[in-house]
């Protein structure tokens, strides 16, 4: 497979093309790195989203939106499919860095992770990159600067005018956009956690509703988390049968199911590590293992989804 980060290069160079269409702003450090601001201080919206998540999955993904309704109410779906979920989700999509410096936090998500490759996932997919370009898309509600581009430079072995960091507040369209987008990896990783070889997941096809937009980055965490565990959908095409592994996809298998996630995150002292790793799963899944038995698992709950999205 080509690189990972020259695939999400292509793509962040189309953002940069499409910057004043796209309603996003990039800025060059004195690092020589690039920001682009996909919503932080910049408005974004749903195409800057779908484009973000692209480049998250490193261009390996087909994203589009769609209508539906929650609870009566005309509400845009994020879909997603790919036939590649083991590189394009597990090493390129998953938010699996964590920013924590002096001054500034944020998560990382996208392909330079495959360049530094020290999570569990780049071992059980066989998939490491070498570029001497890199992307990573930062999740955060401040805008990166030289000193996250040093660190990510750093740990990526990589110059630092070579770094491209996209940049999205959850709390924005983009932010809940890329949010909905995550369906389909929420399943793959579940069922990674749960022991199964991502070698065996063929491909995967997941939708989530966009979530209201709210600038308290807390409010947007709840909501963006109960679009995926009440209105998220995943099929998933896998090699072998394991339904044990599968019954415990959805977010119905975990005991706080039910409860809106922000009073869950409250319980867990607004601490994500605190939080049962079960929770971060799609509401309704359904695999079919290749000339076998087809399971479906869990379901939507639009009630849950109204009383979130605070719909009246």
């Amino acid at each position: 497979m080509d690189s990972l980060n020259r695939m999400a290069v292509e793509l962040v160079d189309e953002a940069l093309d499409f910057a004043d269409e796209l309603n996003v702003a990039a800025y060059e450090l004195d690092s020589g790195a690039t920001v682009i601001d996909f919503g932080v201080e910049a408005d974004g919206g749903l195409e800057a989203g779908l484009l973000l998540a692209e480049i998250q999955t490193a261009g390996l993904a087909t994203l589009q939106t769609r209508m539906d309704g929650v609870a009566g109410a005309p509400t845009p779906f994020v879909e997603l499919t790919t036939d590649h979920p083991g590189t394009a989700l597990l090493g390129s999509q998953k938010a699996g860095w964590e920013l924590d410096l002096e001054g500034f936090a944020g998560l990382g998500s996208g392909p330079a992770r495959a360049l530094v490759g020290e999570e569990r996932e780049f071992a059980a997919i066989d998939y490491y990159d070498e570029f001497d370009l890199t992307v990573l898309c930062v999740e955060s509600a401040t805008l990166p600067d030289d000193d996250v581009v040093a660190h990510v430079a750093d740990r990526a072995n990589v110059n630092e005018g070579a770094v491209f960091l996209p940049t999205t507040a959850l709390g924005s369209t983009a932010g809940s956009v890329t949010a909905a987008a995550r369906a389909a990896e929420l399943a793959v990783f579940r069922l990674f956690e749960l022991g199964y070889d991502p070698g065996n997941v063929a491909s995967v096809a997941g939708s989530a509703p966009v979530a209201p937009v709210s600038y308290d980055e807390t409010e947007a965490m709840g909501r963006t988390n109960d679009a995926l565990a009440y209105g998220g959908e995943v099929h998933l095409t896998v090699a072998t049968d394991e339904p044990d592994l599968f019954e415990q996809l959805p977010s119905s298998a975990a005991d706080e199911h039910g409860r809106p996630f922000a009073e869950v995150f409250a319980d867990a002292g607004y601490d994500f590590y605190e939080v049962d790793e079960s929770v971060f799963a799609p509401a309704a899944v359904t695999v079919d293992v290749r000339d076998g038995a087809t399971y479906s698992f869990g379901e939507t709950r639009e009630d849950l989804l109204a009383e979130s999205f605070d719909y009246e």
